[in-house]
Protein backbone atom coordinates (compact mmCIF):
# COMPACT_ATOMS: atom_id res chain seq x y z
CA UNK A 1 0.00 0.00 0.00
CA UNK A 2 2.71 2.16 0.76
CA UNK A 3 4.49 1.70 -2.47
CA UNK A 4 1.08 2.29 -4.25
CA UNK A 5 0.89 5.41 -2.35
CA UNK A 6 4.02 6.41 -3.64
CA UNK A 7 3.74 5.55 -7.07
CA UNK A 8 0.54 7.45 -7.15
CA UNK A 9 1.89 10.95 -6.00
CA UNK A 10 5.21 10.50 -8.07
CA UNK A 11 2.81 10.33 -11.19
CA UNK A 12 0.66 12.97 -10.63
CA UNK A 13 3.75 15.00 -9.72
CA UNK A 14 5.64 14.24 -13.12
CA UNK A 15 2.27 15.32 -15.10
CA UNK A 16 2.15 18.58 -12.89
CA UNK A 17 5.74 19.89 -14.51
CA UNK A 18 7.87 19.25 -17.40
CA UNK A 19 11.76 18.95 -17.81
CA UNK A 20 13.67 19.12 -20.56
CA UNK A 21 16.97 17.94 -20.30
CA UNK A 22 19.77 19.89 -22.34
CA UNK A 23 24.08 19.10 -22.79
CA UNK A 24 24.91 21.93 -20.65
CA UNK A 25 22.11 21.85 -17.82
CA UNK A 26 18.09 21.88 -17.00
CA UNK A 27 15.01 23.61 -17.95
CA UNK A 28 12.55 24.16 -15.72
CA UNK A 29 9.15 24.78 -17.51
CA UNK A 30 7.71 26.15 -13.37
CA UNK A 31 9.99 29.19 -13.83
CA UNK A 32 11.14 28.56 -17.86
CA UNK A 33 14.34 29.30 -16.28
CA UNK A 34 17.64 26.96 -17.07
CA UNK A 35 19.61 25.55 -14.01
CA UNK A 36 22.35 23.43 -13.30
CA UNK A 37 20.25 20.85 -11.58
CA UNK A 38 16.81 20.35 -9.72
CA UNK A 39 15.85 18.39 -6.88
CA UNK A 40 12.30 17.32 -7.16
CA UNK A 41 10.08 16.56 -4.48
CA UNK A 42 7.46 13.55 -4.62
CA UNK A 43 5.33 14.75 -2.37
CA UNK A 44 4.60 18.07 -3.97
CA UNK A 45 4.27 20.23 -7.37
CA UNK A 46 7.66 22.12 -7.01
CA UNK A 47 11.50 21.54 -7.61
CA UNK A 48 14.37 23.48 -6.08
CA UNK A 49 16.74 24.28 -8.69
CA UNK A 50 20.26 24.46 -8.17
CA UNK A 51 22.43 27.10 -10.41
CA UNK A 52 25.91 27.60 -11.44
CA UNK A 53 26.30 30.82 -10.80
CA UNK A 54 24.58 34.24 -9.07
CA UNK A 55 24.24 36.03 -12.33
CA UNK A 56 21.90 33.15 -13.76
CA UNK A 57 19.91 32.79 -11.00
CA UNK A 58 18.67 36.33 -11.13
CA UNK A 59 18.74 36.99 -14.86
CA UNK A 60 15.40 37.02 -15.41
CA UNK A 61 14.20 39.57 -12.48
CA UNK A 62 12.96 42.12 -15.15
CA UNK A 63 12.75 46.02 -14.35
CA UNK A 64 10.45 47.50 -12.08
CA UNK A 65 10.65 44.47 -9.25
CA UNK A 66 9.87 44.42 -5.73
CA UNK A 67 13.02 42.84 -4.09
CA UNK A 68 13.26 41.46 -0.34
CA UNK A 69 16.97 41.41 0.34
CA UNK A 70 18.21 40.03 3.71
CA UNK A 71 20.43 40.93 6.00
CA UNK A 72 20.82 43.56 8.98
CA UNK A 73 23.98 46.38 8.30
CA UNK A 74 26.31 43.93 5.98
CA UNK A 75 25.78 40.80 8.24
CA UNK A 76 23.95 38.07 6.20
CA UNK A 77 23.63 40.27 3.01
CA UNK A 78 23.16 38.32 -0.27
CA UNK A 79 26.71 39.39 -1.71
CA UNK A 80 27.07 37.38 -3.99
CA UNK A 81 23.40 37.82 -5.66
CA UNK A 82 23.66 41.69 -5.48
CA UNK A 83 26.74 41.45 -7.49
CA UNK A 84 24.93 39.73 -10.04
CA UNK A 85 22.22 42.77 -10.10
CA UNK A 86 24.82 44.72 -10.67
CA UNK A 87 25.92 42.42 -14.27
CA UNK A 88 22.37 42.08 -15.46
CA UNK A 89 21.94 45.78 -15.29
CA UNK A 90 18.07 45.35 -13.99
CA UNK A 91 16.30 49.03 -13.53
CA UNK A 92 13.34 51.33 -11.49
CA UNK A 93 13.92 47.93 -8.30
CA UNK A 94 11.75 48.40 -5.51
CA UNK A 95 14.30 46.87 -2.67
CA UNK A 96 12.68 46.22 0.54
CA UNK A 97 15.83 45.87 3.36
CA UNK A 98 16.19 46.54 6.63
CA UNK A 99 19.01 49.26 5.52
CA UNK A 100 21.32 49.73 2.32
CA UNK A 101 24.59 48.40 3.20
CA UNK A 102 27.57 50.91 2.52
CA UNK A 103 28.27 53.43 -0.21
CA UNK A 104 30.62 50.90 -1.45
CA UNK A 105 29.55 47.10 -0.56
CA UNK A 106 26.17 45.48 -0.50
CA UNK A 107 22.65 47.43 -1.68
CA UNK A 108 24.86 50.84 -1.44
CA UNK A 109 26.09 49.56 -5.08
CA UNK A 110 22.80 48.92 -6.68
CA UNK A 111 22.15 52.81 -5.32
CA UNK A 112 25.45 53.94 -6.80
CA UNK A 113 24.53 53.05 -10.29
CA UNK A 114 20.83 54.36 -10.07
CA UNK A 115 19.25 50.76 -10.19
CA UNK A 116 17.23 51.15 -7.59
CA UNK A 117 13.93 53.53 -7.62
CA UNK A 118 12.79 52.87 -4.16
CA UNK A 119 13.96 51.86 -0.86
CA UNK A 120 11.52 50.55 2.14
CA UNK A 121 13.83 50.45 5.11
CA UNK A 122 13.90 51.46 8.80
CA UNK A 123 17.61 52.74 8.59
CA UNK A 124 19.73 54.98 6.41
CA UNK A 125 22.31 54.66 9.23
CA UNK A 126 26.08 55.52 7.79
CA UNK A 127 25.04 55.28 4.12
CA UNK A 128 26.21 59.03 2.86
CA UNK A 129 25.15 58.07 -0.98
CA UNK A 130 21.45 57.09 0.65
CA UNK A 131 21.21 59.69 2.91
CA UNK A 132 22.42 62.11 -0.05
CA UNK A 133 19.69 61.04 -3.31
CA UNK A 134 17.07 60.54 -0.81
CA UNK A 135 17.39 64.31 0.68
CA UNK A 136 17.86 65.11 -3.26
CA UNK A 137 14.80 63.85 -4.35
CA UNK A 138 16.70 61.10 -5.94
CA UNK A 139 15.55 58.20 -4.42
CA UNK A 140 12.05 57.40 -2.69
CA UNK A 141 12.36 56.00 0.87
CA UNK A 142 9.64 54.39 3.08
CA UNK A 143 10.93 54.74 6.25
CA UNK A 144 9.12 52.20 8.71
CA UNK A 145 9.80 50.86 12.21
CA UNK A 146 12.45 48.17 11.90
CA UNK A 147 9.67 45.70 13.92
CA UNK A 148 6.81 46.60 11.73
CA UNK A 149 9.16 46.05 8.94
CA UNK A 150 9.51 42.37 10.05
CA UNK A 151 6.32 41.89 10.73
CA UNK A 152 5.07 43.05 7.49
CA UNK A 153 7.31 40.41 5.87
CA UNK A 154 6.38 37.81 8.21
CA UNK A 155 2.33 38.66 7.98
CA UNK A 156 2.89 38.58 4.00
CA UNK A 157 4.40 35.36 3.79
CA UNK A 158 1.95 34.29 5.95
CA UNK A 159 -1.11 35.70 4.02
CA UNK A 160 -2.09 38.25 6.51
CA UNK A 161 -2.84 41.02 4.09
CA UNK A 162 -3.36 43.68 7.69
CA UNK A 163 -2.58 43.64 11.11
CA UNK A 164 -2.57 46.21 14.46
CA UNK A 165 0.73 47.31 15.69
CA UNK A 166 0.87 49.95 19.26
CA UNK A 167 4.35 50.99 16.95
CA UNK A 168 4.37 54.45 15.52
CA UNK A 169 1.20 55.70 17.00
CA UNK A 170 1.36 58.95 17.53
CA UNK A 171 4.16 59.64 14.86
CA UNK A 172 4.34 60.57 11.51
CA UNK A 173 3.71 56.71 10.82
CA UNK A 174 0.74 56.68 11.89
CA UNK A 175 -0.33 60.58 11.50
CA UNK A 176 0.95 60.81 7.71
CA UNK A 177 3.21 63.11 5.98
CA UNK A 178 6.76 61.54 6.64
CA UNK A 179 8.23 62.30 3.44
CA UNK A 180 9.07 59.37 0.91
CA UNK A 181 10.46 61.60 -2.17
CA UNK A 182 11.52 65.38 -2.20
CA UNK A 183 11.51 67.84 -4.62
CA UNK A 184 15.17 69.48 -5.56
CA UNK A 185 14.29 72.49 -4.33
CA UNK A 186 14.13 70.89 -0.38
CA UNK A 187 10.07 70.46 -0.57
CA UNK A 188 7.92 67.15 -0.16
CA UNK A 189 7.22 65.66 -3.29
CA UNK A 190 5.64 62.40 -2.03
CA UNK A 191 4.29 61.57 1.86
CA UNK A 192 3.30 59.01 3.23
CA UNK A 193 -0.15 58.61 4.16
CA UNK A 194 -2.40 58.25 7.60
CA UNK A 195 -3.03 55.04 8.98
CA UNK A 196 -6.36 53.31 10.31
CA UNK A 197 -5.89 53.54 14.46
CA UNK A 198 -8.34 51.48 16.44
CA UNK A 199 -8.76 51.15 20.67
CA UNK A 200 -7.72 47.90 22.00
CA UNK A 201 -8.07 47.39 25.90
CA UNK A 202 -7.60 50.97 26.22
CA UNK A 203 -4.66 51.72 23.89
CA UNK A 204 -4.36 52.59 20.48
CA UNK A 205 -3.11 50.60 17.47
CA UNK A 206 -1.86 51.84 13.95
CA UNK A 207 -3.42 49.41 10.93
CA UNK A 208 0.05 48.27 8.71
CA UNK A 209 -0.70 46.27 5.49
CA UNK A 210 2.03 43.41 4.35
CA UNK A 211 4.37 43.29 2.20
CA UNK A 212 5.46 40.47 -0.17
CA UNK A 213 7.94 40.46 -3.08
CA UNK A 214 8.24 39.51 -6.74
CA UNK A 215 11.78 38.03 -5.80
CA UNK A 216 13.59 37.29 -2.19
CA UNK A 217 17.42 37.35 -2.61
CA UNK A 218 18.84 35.81 1.02
CA UNK A 219 22.04 34.34 2.05
CA UNK A 220 22.18 31.49 4.06
CA UNK A 221 25.06 29.01 5.42
CA UNK A 222 24.27 25.99 4.19
CA UNK A 223 21.20 24.03 2.24
CA UNK A 224 20.70 20.42 1.69
CA UNK A 225 20.15 19.09 -1.44
CA UNK A 226 16.20 19.24 -0.89
CA UNK A 227 16.52 22.80 -0.51
CA UNK A 228 16.33 23.49 3.42
CA UNK A 229 18.41 26.09 5.27
CA UNK A 230 20.57 26.39 8.23
CA UNK A 231 21.93 30.06 9.40
CA UNK A 232 24.86 31.42 11.26
CA UNK A 233 24.53 33.00 14.44
CA UNK A 234 23.03 36.68 14.26
CA UNK A 235 22.90 36.31 9.88
CA UNK A 236 19.28 35.10 10.24
CA UNK A 237 17.63 38.18 11.15
CA UNK A 238 15.98 39.50 8.33
CA UNK A 239 16.74 36.65 5.77
CA UNK A 240 14.01 34.54 7.34
CA UNK A 241 11.02 35.83 7.14
CA UNK A 242 11.90 37.07 3.65
CA UNK A 243 11.76 33.43 2.61
CA UNK A 244 8.48 33.47 2.93
CA UNK A 245 7.35 36.40 1.42
CA UNK A 246 8.46 36.31 -2.61
CA UNK A 247 6.85 34.96 -5.22
CA UNK A 248 10.29 33.32 -5.65
CA UNK A 249 13.25 32.71 -3.42
CA UNK A 250 16.43 33.08 -4.14
CA UNK A 251 18.79 31.67 -2.05
CA UNK A 252 22.63 31.25 -1.86
CA UNK A 253 24.57 29.72 0.56
CA UNK A 254 28.68 29.06 1.64
CA UNK A 255 27.93 25.31 1.15
CA UNK A 256 25.80 22.89 -0.23
CA UNK A 257 25.35 19.36 1.83
CA UNK A 258 23.44 15.72 1.20
CA UNK A 259 20.38 14.72 2.27
CA UNK A 260 20.26 13.76 6.13
CA UNK A 261 23.43 16.14 7.05
CA UNK A 262 21.29 18.19 9.35
CA UNK A 263 18.46 16.43 12.09
CA UNK A 264 14.95 18.03 10.55
CA UNK A 265 14.50 19.96 14.04
CA UNK A 266 18.19 21.65 13.42
CA UNK A 267 16.37 22.84 10.08
CA UNK A 268 15.97 27.12 9.93
CA UNK A 269 13.61 27.22 7.21
CA UNK A 270 12.12 24.60 5.03
CA UNK A 271 12.40 23.64 1.11
CA UNK A 272 8.73 24.52 0.55
CA UNK A 273 10.10 28.12 0.59
CA UNK A 274 12.87 28.23 -1.36
CA UNK A 275 12.93 28.17 -5.30
CA UNK A 276 16.82 28.89 -6.54
CA UNK A 277 19.90 27.81 -4.92
CA UNK A 278 23.63 28.83 -5.43
CA UNK A 279 26.48 28.44 -3.99
CA UNK A 280 28.58 31.49 -3.86
CA UNK A 281 31.97 32.23 -5.02
CA UNK A 282 33.41 34.61 -2.86
CA UNK A 283 32.39 36.28 0.66
CA UNK A 284 34.13 39.44 1.67
CA UNK A 285 32.14 39.60 4.63
CA UNK A 286 33.25 42.96 5.78
CA UNK A 287 32.21 44.37 9.12
CA UNK A 288 31.32 48.16 9.73
CA UNK A 289 32.15 48.09 13.10
CA UNK A 290 35.05 45.91 14.11
CA UNK A 291 35.52 46.47 18.16
CA UNK A 292 37.64 44.33 19.93
CA UNK A 293 38.28 44.22 24.00
CA UNK A 294 41.22 47.04 24.52
CA UNK A 295 44.38 45.52 25.64
CA UNK A 296 45.52 46.48 29.35
CA UNK A 297 48.63 48.55 27.60
CA UNK A 298 46.46 51.29 25.86
CA UNK A 299 45.91 54.66 27.77
CA UNK A 300 43.90 56.74 26.13
CA UNK A 301 43.61 60.50 26.56
CA UNK A 302 40.21 61.35 28.72
CA UNK A 303 38.66 64.74 27.71
CA UNK A 304 35.81 66.45 29.26
CA UNK A 305 33.15 65.32 26.85
CA UNK A 306 34.39 61.63 27.78
CA UNK A 307 34.08 62.47 31.68
CA UNK A 308 30.50 63.83 30.72
CA UNK A 309 29.67 60.38 28.84
CA UNK A 310 31.24 58.28 32.03
CA UNK A 311 28.64 60.50 34.24
CA UNK A 312 25.63 59.41 32.51
CA UNK A 313 26.76 55.65 31.95
CA UNK A 314 27.87 55.05 35.64
CA UNK A 315 24.25 56.15 36.33
CA UNK A 316 22.39 54.41 34.15
CA UNK A 317 24.22 51.04 35.38
CA UNK A 318 22.35 51.27 38.23
CA UNK A 319 19.17 50.62 36.35
CA UNK A 320 19.87 47.03 35.89
CA UNK A 321 18.24 44.60 38.25
CA UNK A 322 19.06 40.84 38.59
CA UNK A 323 17.17 38.30 36.16
CA UNK A 324 15.99 41.47 33.64
CA UNK A 325 15.47 41.11 30.34
CA UNK A 326 17.41 44.61 28.76
CA UNK A 327 17.38 46.18 25.03
CA UNK A 328 19.92 48.58 25.23
CA UNK A 329 20.55 51.38 22.39
CA UNK A 330 23.81 52.09 20.52
CA UNK A 331 26.13 54.58 22.26
CA UNK A 332 26.10 55.43 26.04
CA UNK A 333 23.29 52.55 26.56
CA UNK A 334 25.12 49.76 25.22
CA UNK A 335 28.25 50.99 27.52
CA UNK A 336 26.29 51.32 30.54
CA UNK A 337 26.59 47.13 30.12
CA UNK A 338 30.19 47.50 30.93
CA UNK A 339 29.14 48.66 35.00
CA UNK A 340 26.99 46.15 35.46
CA UNK A 341 27.49 44.28 38.93
CA UNK A 342 29.04 40.75 39.05
CA UNK A 343 26.46 39.75 41.39
CA UNK A 344 24.19 40.08 38.96
CA UNK A 345 22.58 38.63 36.05
CA UNK A 346 21.22 40.69 33.19
CA UNK A 347 20.20 39.05 30.07
CA UNK A 348 20.89 41.74 26.95
CA UNK A 349 18.72 41.24 23.89
CA UNK A 350 19.65 42.75 20.71
CA UNK A 351 17.22 43.81 18.22
CA UNK A 352 18.90 41.60 15.15
CA UNK A 353 18.32 38.67 16.54
CA UNK A 354 20.15 37.95 19.72
CA UNK A 355 19.87 37.24 23.29
CA UNK A 356 22.16 37.01 25.77
CA UNK A 357 25.22 39.23 24.58
CA UNK A 358 28.78 39.24 26.06
CA UNK A 359 31.45 41.83 26.05
CA UNK A 360 33.08 43.03 23.00
CA UNK A 361 35.75 40.53 21.45
CA UNK A 362 39.23 39.59 21.52
CA UNK A 363 40.84 39.69 17.98
CA UNK A 364 41.28 36.34 17.56
CA UNK A 365 37.18 36.24 18.42
CA UNK A 366 35.95 38.21 15.71
CA UNK A 367 33.00 36.74 13.77
CA UNK A 368 31.60 38.84 10.75
CA UNK A 369 28.20 36.99 11.73
CA UNK A 370 28.24 38.03 15.49
CA UNK A 371 27.47 41.87 15.50
CA UNK A 372 24.74 43.70 17.76
CA UNK A 373 22.32 46.49 16.73
CA UNK A 374 25.01 48.75 16.54
CA UNK A 375 26.49 46.75 13.71
CA UNK A 376 29.75 46.17 16.48
CA UNK A 377 31.48 42.90 16.83
CA UNK A 378 30.21 41.16 19.87
CA UNK A 379 30.69 37.82 21.76
CA UNK A 380 27.45 35.64 23.42
CA UNK A 381 27.32 34.17 26.81
CA UNK A 382 26.53 30.09 27.50
CA UNK A 383 22.92 30.23 27.40
CA UNK A 384 22.94 32.90 24.51
CA UNK A 385 19.93 31.91 21.61
CA UNK A 386 19.75 33.57 18.02
CA UNK A 387 16.40 34.18 15.89
CA UNK A 388 15.41 36.48 13.57
CA UNK A 389 14.07 39.24 13.16
CA UNK A 390 10.28 38.75 13.25
CA UNK A 391 10.60 36.77 16.41
CA UNK A 392 12.92 39.49 17.97
CA UNK A 393 10.01 42.20 17.81
CA UNK A 394 7.81 39.78 18.79
CA UNK A 395 9.67 39.48 22.33
CA UNK A 396 10.14 43.66 22.14
CA UNK A 397 6.26 44.58 21.55
CA UNK A 398 4.94 41.82 23.51
CA UNK A 399 6.32 43.34 26.85
CA UNK A 400 8.86 40.18 27.32
CA UNK A 401 11.58 43.11 27.82
CA UNK A 402 11.58 44.44 31.33
CA UNK A 403 13.90 47.46 30.33
CA UNK A 404 14.74 49.78 26.77
CA UNK A 405 17.37 52.26 27.70
CA UNK A 406 18.50 54.27 24.10
CA UNK A 407 19.39 58.22 23.37
CA UNK A 408 17.05 61.15 22.54
CA UNK A 409 17.09 64.25 20.33
CA UNK A 410 14.21 65.65 22.72
CA UNK A 411 12.05 64.31 25.11
CA UNK A 412 8.82 66.54 26.33
CA UNK A 413 8.00 66.60 30.02
CA UNK A 414 4.78 64.26 29.40
CA UNK A 415 7.41 61.70 28.55
CA UNK A 416 7.55 62.08 24.36
CA UNK A 417 10.42 61.45 22.82
CA UNK A 418 12.30 62.04 19.27
CA UNK A 419 15.32 60.94 18.16
CA UNK A 420 15.25 59.53 14.63
CA UNK A 421 15.33 62.95 12.07
CA UNK A 422 15.67 66.42 11.69
CA UNK A 423 13.20 67.00 8.49
CA UNK A 424 15.23 68.44 5.68
CA UNK A 425 18.83 67.92 7.24
CA UNK A 426 19.47 64.87 8.66
CA UNK A 427 18.06 61.27 8.46
CA UNK A 428 19.23 58.27 9.96
CA UNK A 429 15.93 56.48 10.30
CA UNK A 430 14.06 55.14 13.57
CA UNK A 431 15.61 51.61 13.13
CA UNK A 432 14.12 49.34 16.02
CA UNK A 433 13.60 52.74 18.34
CA UNK A 434 9.84 52.90 17.89
CA UNK A 435 9.45 49.36 18.72
CA UNK A 436 11.81 49.34 21.77
CA UNK A 437 9.03 51.86 23.39
CA UNK A 438 6.27 50.88 22.48
CA UNK A 439 5.04 48.07 24.48
CA UNK A 440 3.32 49.16 28.27
CA UNK A 441 5.15 46.79 30.39
CA UNK A 442 9.03 47.58 29.29
CA UNK A 443 10.22 50.51 30.93
CA UNK A 444 12.05 52.96 28.92
CA UNK A 445 15.30 55.25 30.11
CA UNK A 446 16.84 58.06 28.38
CA UNK A 447 20.19 58.72 28.43
CA UNK A 448 21.46 61.73 27.05
CA UNK A 449 23.28 65.13 27.75
CA UNK A 450 21.10 67.46 29.02
CA UNK A 451 21.13 70.39 26.41
CA UNK A 452 22.35 70.41 22.79
CA UNK A 453 25.43 72.22 21.26
CA UNK A 454 25.00 75.95 21.65
CA UNK A 455 22.84 75.25 24.83
CA UNK A 456 19.58 74.41 23.34
CA UNK A 457 17.45 72.54 25.64
CA UNK A 458 16.53 69.12 24.90
CA UNK A 459 13.92 68.37 27.86
CA UNK A 460 10.84 70.82 26.75
CA UNK A 461 7.32 71.62 27.09
CA UNK A 462 6.86 69.89 23.76
CA UNK A 463 8.81 67.98 21.04
CA UNK A 464 9.80 69.96 17.96
CA UNK A 465 11.23 67.12 15.97
CA UNK A 466 9.11 63.97 14.59
CA UNK A 467 8.26 61.82 17.63
CA UNK A 468 9.59 58.26 17.77
CA UNK A 469 6.86 57.78 20.69
CA UNK A 470 4.52 59.13 22.35
CA UNK A 471 4.00 59.58 26.29
CA UNK A 472 6.42 56.26 26.06
CA UNK A 473 9.52 57.37 28.62
CA UNK A 474 9.61 56.68 32.14
CA UNK A 475 13.07 58.00 33.10
CA UNK A 476 15.30 60.62 31.95
CA UNK A 477 19.06 60.70 32.98
CA UNK A 478 21.62 63.08 31.96
CA UNK A 479 25.05 64.25 33.43
CA UNK A 480 23.19 67.23 35.51
CA UNK A 481 19.59 65.38 36.89
CA UNK A 482 17.47 62.66 36.91
CA UNK A 483 13.94 62.81 36.17
CA UNK A 484 10.55 60.41 36.82
CA UNK A 485 8.22 61.21 34.15
CA UNK A 486 4.86 60.77 34.47
CA UNK A 487 2.33 60.61 31.56
CA UNK A 488 -0.28 62.82 33.32
CA UNK A 489 1.83 65.05 36.12
CA UNK A 490 4.78 65.63 34.26
CA UNK A 491 8.60 65.62 35.30
CA UNK A 492 9.55 65.13 39.13
CA UNK A 493 13.49 66.33 39.36
CA UNK A 494 14.68 62.78 42.00
CA UNK A 495 18.46 63.30 41.61
CA UNK A 496 21.13 66.17 41.35
CA UNK A 497 24.70 66.79 40.93
CA UNK A 498 26.57 67.24 43.33
CA UNK A 499 27.74 71.30 43.45
CA UNK A 500 24.57 71.80 41.08
CA UNK A 501 21.19 73.29 42.52
CA UNK A 502 17.53 73.01 41.27
CA UNK A 503 17.78 76.66 40.19
CA UNK A 504 20.50 75.80 38.28
CA UNK A 505 18.42 72.80 36.49
CA UNK A 506 15.84 74.71 35.91
CA UNK A 507 17.77 77.09 34.07
CA UNK A 508 18.97 74.58 31.56
CA UNK A 509 16.02 72.48 31.47
CA UNK A 510 13.02 74.03 28.37
CA UNK A 511 10.16 73.16 30.79
CA UNK A 512 8.95 73.59 34.12
CA UNK A 513 9.32 70.46 37.17
CA UNK A 514 8.38 69.21 40.26
CA UNK A 515 11.11 68.39 42.95
CA UNK A 516 11.12 65.11 44.63
CA UNK A 517 10.64 65.64 48.30
CA UNK A 518 13.58 63.30 49.06
CA UNK A 519 15.31 64.63 45.98
CA UNK A 520 19.41 63.32 46.28
CA UNK A 521 22.59 63.52 45.13
CA UNK A 522 22.76 61.63 41.57
CA UNK A 523 24.06 57.83 42.12
CA UNK A 524 27.00 56.83 40.65
CA UNK A 525 27.88 52.97 40.53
Amino acid sequence: MAFQRAAFRSARFLRSISVTFRAHGITCSEYNKECVSCWFSTSHSRSVCFYGSPTEAVRDIPDGSTLLVGGFGLCGIPENLINGLLKTGVKQLTAVSNNAGVDNFGLGLLLKTKQIKRMISSYVGENMEFERQYLSGELEVELTPQGTLAERIRAGGAGIPAFFTPTGYGTLIQEGGSPIKYNKDGSVAISSKKREVQEFNGRHYVMEKAITGDFALIKAWKCDKAGNLVFRKSARNFNQPMCKAAKVTIVEVEEIVDIGSFAAEDIHVPSIYVDRLVKGTKYEKRIEKRIVQSSQADNPVVKDSDKTRERIIRRAALEFRDGMYANLGIGIPMLASNYISPEITVNLQSENGILGLGPYPTESEVDPELINAGKETVTVYPGAAYFSSDESFAMIRGGHVDLSMLGAMQVSKYGDLANWMIPGKMVKGMGGAMDLVSSAGTKVVVTMEHSAKGGKHKILEKCTLPLTGKQCVDRIITEKAVFDVDKAKGLTLIEIWEGLTVNDIRDCTGTDFEVSPSLKPMQQI
